[in-house]
């Protein structure tokens, strides 16, 4: 097996997978209840329903 013959610095190492470290724009998707933008996988913030049942009783 192939080994490096110098060892790589922090800084190489990290500078070459800074592209894959970028920040990414978190997923949103519509509450099927109220129509509300959420993120997926989570309870509904504004009426409190995740997945067509009330988890949550939200006071206004």
């Amino acid at each position: 097996m192939a080994l490096p013959k110098v060892k790589k610095s922090r800084s190489r190492t990290r500078h070459r997978r800074s592209h894959a470290m970028k920040f990414k724009n978190p997923a949103i998707t519509v509450c099927s209840h109220c129509g509300q933008p959420k993120r997926p996988h989570a309870v509904c913030s504004h009426c409190g329903y995740y997945n067509d049942r009330q988890v949550l009783t939200i006071e206004e």
